[in-house]
């Protein structure tokens, strides 16, 4: 039951990985205001529900495993509560942003592109550190 879980975790982990890489296809692919809003809306209800059920397929091994509440799942929730923080606040300044004045739609195009690279540099950072964590390196 274990392994599973947590290969239902990893699975989801790399999923995830291509998922923020597509990601720089938004701002690239959409070019018209009102759909750069509705495309970056429908990218962080995805990321969303995908990094939720890391947390929560993460969460389901913890019990089930009956796994010890170590530091690395402390900085496992540190990461989920960063890159959830940073996709909000990057949601929110595309919502209320003004999109029809050019400058302001050059710069939340912008600002989209570094927050998903932000939130790659976390996630691979993470996952490579969990990688050697594991191997015992």
């Amino acid at each position: 039951m274990l392994e599973t879980m947590l290969s239902t975790h990893s699975i989801l982990n790399y999923l995830f990985i291509a998922f923020v890489v597509l990601g720089f296809l938004v701002p690239i692919m959409v070019k018209e205001p009102l759909g750069f809003k509705k495309a970056s809306f429908i990218y962080t209800m995805i990321f969303q529900a995908i990094i939720t059920m890391i947390a929560f397929s993460g969460i389901v091994a913890l019990v089930s495993g009956d796994l010890p509440f170590t530091m690395t799942i402390i900085a496992m929730i540190i990461v989920f509560a960063a890159m959830m923080g940073i996709e909000i606040s990057k949601h929110k300044r595309i919502k209320k942003g003004n999109t029809e004045d050019e400058a302001t739609f050059a710069m939340l195009r912008a600002g989209f592109t570094k927050a998903t690279v932000l939130n790659l540099i976390i996630l691979v950072g993470f996952t490579v550190f969990m990688m050697v964590q594991s191997k015992g390196l």
